[in-house]
């Protein structure tokens, strides 16, 4: 499970942050001033760093080239400031990304998910029960046999080779999804796109055995591709 460091003094917008992204898959660990940040930065790993501007005793950016030098993870900034100063600025204290209150859910865990991946040092190949991922290379094959994907086909058994032993929801699935696409993708898109995965790479599509349906609350990887 990832870690989000959430650096925010609104009590009530850290809350309802918290069950949100508790709600996506992610744990999640509240600061609410600039000191608090800086001495929970020394006794806890993090995976992400989720950083309002506006602190009671700081700054976000100063906040952000802490966690820079002390953990080198990703770092997202909150405000309710949208001018451009305030944008690059946070860009050049070495924030990845930047969202400005009040935001879209779904929007923002979408990004956070992107900043993890581009943040991710992990192996390029994913290997399991006749599965094969090169992430870097961009190829798929099963039981040896190449198998060609749409992009938003690759993205969503990304998704499941990333995380395979986990229950995907359908809500986490749309995210990525519509990240990818970089439009609105709906329920219907995402059991189209299942289907159609499930026809490249399935032995018998009607009843699958690397892509699992979890009723009533999303997918997830068959045990004998969850194996490594």
């Amino acid at each position: 499970m990832k870690q989000i460091f959430l650096v925010e003094d609104d009590m009530t917008i850290a809350k309802n942050l918290t069950r949100l992204l508790s709600a996506e898959g992610f744990a999640v660990v509240h600061a609410p001033t600039q000191q608090e940040a800086f001495d929970m930065l020394g006794k806890q790993k993090f995976d992400l760093g989720l950083v309002d501007i506006s602190l009671p005793d700081g700054n976000g950016f100063t906040v952000c080239t802490e966690i820079k030098e002390v953990q080198d993870i990703p770092v997202i900034f909150l405000t309710a400031s949208g001018d451009e100063a305030s944008v690059v600025t946070g860009l050049n204290m070495g924030g990845d990304d930047y969202i400005t209150k009040p935001f879209r859910p779904r929007e923002l865990a979408a990004r956070i998910r992107t900043a993890l991946r581009r943040s991710e040092r992990v192996s390029a190949v994913y290997e399991a029960g006749g599965l094969y991922v090169d992430t870097a290379a961009g190829i798929v094959k099963k039981d040896g046999r190449e198998i060609p994907l749409s992009a938003l086909e690759y993205r969503l058994l990304l998704m499941f080779v990333s995380n395979p032993k986990a229950i995907l929801t359908r809500d986490r699935l749309l995210g990525e999804l519509w990240d990818a696409a970089g439009e609105f993708v709906t329920n219907n898109t995402l059991t189209v796109y299942i289907k159609r995965l499930r026809e490249k790479m399935e032995e018998d599509p009607s009843n699958p055995e690397m892509i699992l349906t979890v009723h009533g609350t999303g997918y997830r990887l068959g045990d004998r591709y969850a194996s490594k």
